[in-house]
């Protein structure tokens, strides 16, 4: 059986353009799309990984990718910041060939955001202080500069009284939170989200969902790999749903309710 619902490029226009279908849906004018992936394939070793990915993103958009282990979801995402080469096709982010071979790293990095499942905060700055840390050497912001930032963004995931806070003195959700905020402090254009709540029991879970879903609604361009199926139903204005390699499926929420492949039934039957 073929993948389901790989638009030409004509038909993705038309996607772009209409209404989304999340529950933070944008009134501004749908442009050409800010993150574009165009037929990429990525293999490690003899191990294809990606064959053929192609999806846009449009400005203000929330993007989820569902799907199995080794489906390709974070390999996708990892190659949209450069973290990854590809072997073949085109990424554009914010008008950069992120394919290039003269890519500028440092531009890229300064328009994208990426959050990991593991914090990587480094242990013995405090929280303001792991914040700051881009920004002076990076931007090249003052100390009080820098200071301001990582106050305003700490009080943007609810975590500024523990600003003077070290690592190990937070719980798993409040440091994934920081780690949020620490990206958020570069005022990327995009912010990418690999698995961030994988390792986090429910509760926490739910505490670092809430600073994205207010991300979402705020309108931050978001692409966010997830098993959480409720969040990514009530939150994304579209669904990828990737099985090896590919873009299999793409929707609204209420794909989630009624699939159209047996592959995607397959999977929310074993998720679930």
């Amino acid at each position: 059986m073929s993948p389901i619902d790989k638009p030409s490029p004509a038909r993705a226009q038309v996607d772009l353009a209409a209404p989304a279908g999340g529950s933070h849906a944008h009134d501004a004018a749908r442009g050409a799309p800010i993150v574009k992936l165009d037929q990429v394939y990525k293999s490690f070793g003899a191990n294809q990984v990606l064959k053929g990915v192609s999806f846009e993103v449009a400005k203000g958009e929330m993007i989820a990718i569902i799907g199995a282990s080794g489906s390709g979801k974070s390999t996708a995402l990892r190659c949209i910041d450069r973290l990854e080469v590809i072997d073949q096709g085109s990424i554009e982010v914010c008008g950069i060939r992120v394919d290039s071979p003269s890519v500028d790293l440092k531009k890229l990095r300064l328009e994208v955001g990426i959050v990991f499942q593991s914090y990587n905060l480094f242990p013995h700055l405090s929280v303001q202080e792991n914040i700051m840390l881009a920004l002076r050497h990076v931007k090249q912001q003052s100390r009080s500069e820098a200071r301001e930032v990582a106050l305003r963004v700490l009080e943007q995931v609810g975590l500024v009284e523990k600003a003077d806070a070290y690592p190990e003195q937070l719980s798993g959700g409040q440091q994934q939170r920081v780690a949020i905020a620490r990206s958020l402090a570069m005022s990327p254009k995009v912010m990418l989200f690999d698995e961030v709540t994988s390792a986090l029991d429910p509760q926490l879970t739910g505490e670092v969902l809430r600073v994205m879903e207010d991300l979402a609604a705020g309108g931050m361009t978001m692409l966010l790999v997830t098993h959480e199926m409720a969040f990514a139903k009530r939150v994304a204005d579209r669904i990828i749903y990737m099985h090896k390699g590919t873009v299999w499926e793409t929707g609204t929420g209420e794909m989630l309710d009624a699939p159209r492949t047996p592959e995607l039934h397959a999977f929310l039957n074993n998720g679930l």
